[in-house]
């Protein structure tokens, strides 16, 4: 065997002990708790950030920086909860996995910021325009309906949740998928121009949902196989 593909096998193998070696390590639960505090400040900074704009008056449209921005982030939070357990599987540690509730619970933060500024500042609570809205633009249809059904999910994410609803929990929140699905719809639909930035988030997305879609092929097949052995 020649010698660069000796030590190239060898890097392989070595890189392939380091990623199992990272996925089985345990980490403190003081160690676990500042990690979530750091997760928990980073995810308030695009909020900040927001805040800054208006209040320095850096926004033309204020209150259309605002929801644009607040919608953009609800979008990938939602893409970085979906992408926890690919990476899990790919051999990125165990602890990951226990940022995901806080993850998903920040994607609702900014779904409902984003909708309290359009119910608020653009519309001031004018309920029969809002509806006008929600039943003659397509765009908003369908981000209405992706707001409706993370509400639930957002409602149950606790443990007591969990433990009341034991597998149907599991079930009811597999709407993450189509919700995220119906953030992208209304992003790209609301972008009439420029569709770099959705088509990255519809990218991303279809990776997600083919991972999955590939892991519950692979799952079908060892189930059947299992049960042929026997």
């Amino acid at each position: 065997m020649p010698l660069f593909l000796k030590e190239l096998r060898q890097a392989t193998a070595k890189a392939v002990q380091m990623l199992r070696g990272a996925r089985t390590q345990r980490i403190s639960e003081p160690t676990l708790r500042y990690i979530k505090a750091l997760v928990f400040i980073a995810a308030l900074l695009p909020l900040a950030n927001n805040a800054w704009v208006v209040v320095t008056g850096a926004a033309i449209d204020p209150v259309a920086w605002m929801t644009h921005a607040s919608g953009r982030w609800t979008l990938i939070f939602l893409l970085l909860t979906l992408s926890i357990t690919p990476l899990y599987r790919l051999g990125s540690p165990a602890w990951l996995v226990r940022l995901r509730r806080m993850l998903g619970c920040y994607a609702f933060f900014y779904a409902v910021l984003h909708f309290s500024v359009y119910l608020i500042l653009d519309h001031a609570f004018d309920l029969s325009a809002i509806a006008h809205d929600i039943v003659k633009r397509p765009f908003i249809t369908v981000g209405f309906a992706a707001f409706v059904l993370m509400a639930p999910l957002a409602l149950t994410s606790t443990n007591g949740w969990m433990r009341r609803l034991k597998r149907n929990w599991q079930r009811l929140h597999r709407l993450v998928y189509p919700i995220a699905l119906l953030g992208v719809i209304h992003y790209w639909w609301l972008v009439k121009r420029d569709h770099r930035q959705p088509l990255l988030y519809a990218a991303i997305l279809a990776l997600l949902l083919l991972l999955r879609l590939l892991r519950n092929k692979h799952k079908t097949r060892h189930t059947a196989g299992s049960s042929s052995d026997l």
